[in-house]
């Protein structure tokens, strides 16, 4: 989901409650902050030389002991709103960080209206080789 798409469907629902569902089926806290609205970027070389560029909106997740903290679409909007000299663009994915174990980064997969709120369906990453033709994949190996 990009953050246009995001930012549309909070303004589209202001005053719902927001949920948000994890790739096991199960379910951030509903009394998590959103402590931080930013932008990540990642510059590397793959292992076949290329230099590429990934760039995200992410969405810090954090979990307290103030169980009656809920965070509504509206005042959501409004902080990513206060973000945007620093997000400098609208097309790019929105991801989560989420800490359970480890810190992890969900990519938001979708969006449903629900009875009870909005319902962001998070996804999962996986690591790969991005040079396969280079580094011959599968003959002896990456890299």
């Amino acid at each position: 989901m990009t953050l246009s798409d995001f930012r549309n469907a909070l303004e589209r629902h202001p005053g719902q409650a927001m949920h948000f569902m994890l790739p096991d089926k199960s379910f951030v806290p509903a009394h998590y902050h959103i402590t931080e609205v930013g932008r990540a970027q990642k510059d590397f070389v793959d292992c076949g030389g290329t230099v590429r560029s990934a760039t995200s909106c992410l969405l810090q997740i954090w979990v307290a002991t103030d169980v009656d903290h809920r965070l509504e679409s509206g005042k959501l909007a409004k902080i990513i709103d206060i973000a945007r000299p620093l997000l400098l663009t609208d097309d790019m994915p929105v991801e989560v960080e989420y800490e359970q174990e480890v810190i992890s980064q969900y990519p938001i997969g979708g969006m449903e209206v629900t009875p009870a709120g909005l319902l962001f369906s998070l996804g999962t990453k996986h690591t790969a080789c991005l040079a396969p033709e280079k580094c011959k994949v599968g003959e002896t190996g990456c890299c």
